[in-house]
């Protein structure tokens, strides 16, 4: 990556000048910086080498489709760098800070006046996305369509299976097991739902709490699914706190028997992990299957 080029091309998207910047943490896979703005002012920027073009993009008008509710604050998108074989993406910089349990609550209430914003059906993108198709996996494309969450779910694992089987992330035996449980589905499910508008990936680390206290939400997959996901998800790469839940149930009370789908619900992303890292994933997708198969 051409750093030089890079900033060059921010400045440009930004119509301001950098004043300085510095290297900041980026995640996993992102390369980011802190930015010094002329006439005062911070911004961040996030980059990765070798990103699809349409990637920060699809990002921004998940950013902004989360946002519309109010129900949490996202970081404002201030442009999207697409110069020159250059991209990245540039937000509002958020200051840090710690979630104490007013946050904890503040991200219940938040989360469901979000999901009760709804989508227009499974698997729906922000309008405004450069996006035709959802994508999961390292780019594989898992749109489905269906007209129930079990059909769509079930697509999806299935998908995901047959990518994380050809890349010998996961064993013939546990490809079997999501199988079994792809067609128990429609029992396994739960009640039926509307599409819930989602952060869809929704780990710990991409909640993040600003100076005072309150959560904001970085870095989403959004998409139309069942709400269930996220909490799911916070659920496998971090936790849900009771304060959360409790505040979820006075804006949308979940139905019942949340709790014994949420390993249902976590073998999207287990499978996911198993395609992009390997490693003891493949392991925890076939454990996690053989309790719902």
């Amino acid at each position: 990556m051409n750093e030089e080029a890079l900033l060059a091309a921010a400045a440009r998207a930004l119509g301001r000048r950098i004043e300085g910047s510095g290297r900041v943490s980026g995640g996993d896979i992102n390369e980011a910086w802190a930015l010094e703005l002329e006439g005062g002012g911070r911004a961040f920027l996030k980059s990765r080498a070798g990103a699809p073009e349409d990637e920060f993009g699809a990002e921004a008008a998940g950013l902004r489709w989360l946002g519309k509710p109010g129900g949490l604050p996202v970081p404002e998108v201030l442009a999207v760098i697409d110069d020159d074989g250059e991209r990245g993406l540039v937000l509002e910089w958020v200051e840090r800070g710690a979630l104490g349990p007013g946050g904890e609550e503040d991200l219940g209430r938040g989360l469901a006046t979000i999901h009760a914003a709804g989508a227009d059906a499974f698997d729906a993108l922000p309008p405004d996305s450069p996006r035709t198709e959802l994508r999961f996996g390292g780019g594989e494309v898992e749109s489905y369509g269906g007209d129930t969450w079990a059909e769509v779910y079930a697509a999806r694992l299935e998908r995901l299976a047959r990518a994380a089987l050809g890349r010998g992330a996961i064993t013939e035996r546990c490809a079997g097991l999501v199988a079994e449980v792809c067609a128990r589905m429609g029992a396994l499910a739960g009640p039926d739902e509307r599409p819930a508008r989602i952060h869809g990936d929704l780990w710990s680390g991409n909640v993040l709490a600003g100076a005072d206290g309150r959560p904001w939400l970085i870095d989403p997959k959004a998409h139309g699914a069942h709400r269930e996901m996220d909490l799911a998800m916070l659920d496998l790469f971090g936790s849900v706190s009771a304060r959360t839940l409790r505040a979820y149930d006075e804006v949308w009370p979940l139905d019942d028997g949340r709790a014994e789908r949420v390993g249902l619900w976590q073998l999207q992303p287990l499978l996911v992990h198993a395609i992009l890292f390997g490693g003891s994933y493949g392991a925890a997708v076939e454990r996690v299957a053989a309790g719902y198969a």
